[in-house]
């Protein structure tokens, strides 16, 4: 990610500082674990609990010669605990620390998002009562179908994003899992009591089994989550954005005082922060797609998932939670043009209201067939002439002998579109 665009709170999890705390952490409750077994003398837990330090520095610099991050790691731990440095990491492996580590920091890193996406959902809701009655063009194929509003446009969205959040809740559970189990996840050198008590106390689960690793179908579904996620605001995006055009113009997005939008055209209001949010949610479904691919490991591990995720997992919630705090500004501060959508909803010359002329008829009695060649016959004679639908259908005998003028009149009727509307936001939850 580029570094002015981080937000702190995600940047701060990832950090060195951050990572290499939850790794102390995890060595001084394992040494806590082995007192209360009997195989660590308590005096030596208290002195490694008061003296045991790290300096990102000197760890970086140790790992220059060790190539080796966990044993740099542990080296500079034991400059500062001493001769009792000996009971730090006893019968663990590598993995018991990183992959636990790991889980804490996603287990973090949804939290922060979490709260970004229920930001967004209310700010989602606040926008569907407002606009619940801004009636506006439907469409499906780009072309125009009926009316719909700009509220239930974002109703939808707010439904999305409550499942979004629990599947985010979901995955959050399948990392909030810890693994110290030893080389081969066999416990022949550690007990699993010692996973039992650093688990309970860091708040995560032990995982029933392990190999040297936590198993990455967790990891996969943690990242495809996310990417579920980064494509729906992809969905939301890319609709503001059509919705932006110019020659729909219903919409825009906030644009700043002194903003610019082209070097060359001065008139530019491009949608930017919609067109950001779709392309990084390109690059999460990308990472989501190497997720994936760690899953498969050699026998009971191999490393290749290792360098994979330390740009995935970083990189992935760092976007997203980028992502919701833009997209979540752009609604709500978008601007909405009602009159651009009454006249859109005009441009096909009363074509919208065609269905309900076919229904008519077959109420009357005609059969569908007929009542749907009848109409498309004026449909497009409308779109050729460029005369009103409503006029044609009114000089059409064979319509007219089923249906009165009165009749054909209150046909005509955009409201008939909308009466459901409180009906479908009360039952998506955003109305009482």
């Amino acid at each position: 990610m580029i570094e002015r665009y981080t937000l702190p709170e995600m940047a701060a999890i990832w950090s060195d500082e951050n990572r290499f705390r939850k790794w102390l952490e995890i060595e001084i409750l394992a040494c806590e674990a082995w007192a209360r077994l009997g195989k660590v003398p308590a005096e030596a837990v208290k002195v490694i609990r008061e003296k045991a330090a790290f300096q990102v520095d000197r760890i970086t610099e140790i790992e220059e010669v060790t190539r080796h991050d966990v044993l740099a790691f542990l080296t500079n731990v034991a400059e500062n605990v001493g001769d009792e440095a000996k009971y730090i990491h006893f019968g663990m492996t590598s993995s018991d620390i990183l992959d636990t580590a790991l889980s804490l920091q996603l287990v973090e890193a949804a939290g922060i998002i979490l709260g970004r996406l229920r930001d967004l959902a209310q700010v989602l809701k606040d926008q569907a009562v407002k606009y619940k009655d801004y009636m506006m063009m439907g469409r499906t194929h780009g072309i125009h179908a009926e009316p719909v509003t700009l509220g239930l446009k974002f109703a939808l969205w707010f439904d999305e994003v409550n499942r979004n959040i629990r599947r985010l809740e979901n995955a959050r559970e399948a990392v909030r899992t810890g693994k110290i189990s030893g080389a081969v996840g066999t416990f022949a050198n550690i007990d699993p009591a010692v996973e039992e008590y650093v688990c309970e106390k860091l708040g995560l689960n032990p995982a029933p089994a392990s190999t040297q690793v936590l198993q990455r179908d967790r990891h996969a579904e943690y990242l495809t989550t996310l990417a579920v996620i980064a494509s729906s605001l992809d969905k939301f995006a890319t609709e503001l954005r059509n919705l932006q055009r110019t020659d729909i113009h219903e919409v825009e997005e906030p644009f700043a005082k002194g903003q610019k939008g082209s070097s060359a055209m001065p008139h530019k209001k491009n949608p930017i922060l919609g067109e950001r949010v779709s392309g990084l949610a390109r690059v999460l479904r990308g990472n989501a797609l190497a997720a994936l691919e760690n899953v498969a490991l050699w026998h009971e591990r191999d490393i290749s998932h290792s360098s994979v995720e330390r740009i995935i997992m970083p990189d992935s919630t760092m976007a997203l939670d980028y992502m919701l705090v833009k997209f979540t500004g752009v609604v709500k501060n978008l601007a909405v043009y009602p009159e651009n959508m009454r006249a859109n909803l005009d441009k096909t010359l009363g074509l919208i209201f065609s269905q309900r002329v076919v229904l008519s008829l077959i109420e009357k009695g005609m059969a569908r067939e007929d009542a749907y060649a009848l109409v498309q016959r004026n449909s497009l004679e409308a779109w050729n002439s460029k005369e009103m639908f409503k006029d044609l259908i009114l000089r059409d005998g064979e319509v007219m002998a089923f249906l009165s003028s009165s009749e054909v009149e209150g046909l005509f009727d955009y409201s008939y579109h909308t009466k459901h509307v409180d009906y479908i936001l009360r039952r998506t939850g955003v109305m009482a």
